[in-house]
């Protein structure tokens, strides 16, 4: 007797990108269970990247996970759930990564521009999805949540790290004249 799984909002297993030898770029696993160390994780991705990186699919089934993938010039993007879990769903969360960072990018998603923008990426991660939660599957959200500007922000709602910069900013000016 098959008994049907109930729903659940931690959807996102993982998430992922490789480069074009299937080393980690930026990855997040939201289900310590899964690969509890960073040698299981890595392990999987090489697994994963192997499997992948010449087909011309965009799901697989790997070790008990649906995975969603898409590639792009020297990069590969993964979105990781439960058998159980509506590809749909893992799509729309892989098709939002990827356009987020394409915006960020400024259409240029490629190995160089993406660990230039790293800090700006791995906050992306952090608004699609937290602890296999989603938050929001609008690219251009966020984009625009992750990509605001310093002098846009009262101080109080600054970060330390962007007053730091703010303050590394006029100090360079303050030098420069």
């Amino acid at each position: 007797m098959d008994f049907l799984q109930e729903p659940s909002l931690y959807t996102v297993k993982g998430m992922c990108i490789l480069d074009n030898d299937g080393n980690r770029i930026l990855a997040k696993y939201y289900d310590k269970t899964l690969f509890p160390t960073i040698k299981e994780q890595k392990a999987y991705e090489k697994n994963l990247f192997n499997k992948t990186h010449r087909a011309n699919a965009e799901i697989i089934m790997l070790d008990g996970l649906t995975v969603v993938y898409k590639s792009n010039v020297d990069l590969f993007f993964y979105v990781m759930g439960s058998t159980q879990e509506n590809e749909l769903i893992l799509l729309s969360v892989l098709n939002c990564l990827f356009d987020s960072i394409s915006l960020i990018l400024k259409k240029n998603v490629e190995k160089r521009a993406l660990l230039d923008n790293l800090d700006i990426c791995m906050l992306a991660f952090d608004e699609i999805c937290h602890e296999g939660i989603i938050l929001d599957a609008d690219p251009s959200s966020v984009a625009k949540r992750v990509d605001l500007r310093n002098d846009d922000i009262p101080i109080g709602e600054q970060t330390v790290a962007q007053v730091l910069q703010s303050a590394r900013e006029q100090l360079k000016w303050s030098l420069l004249k």
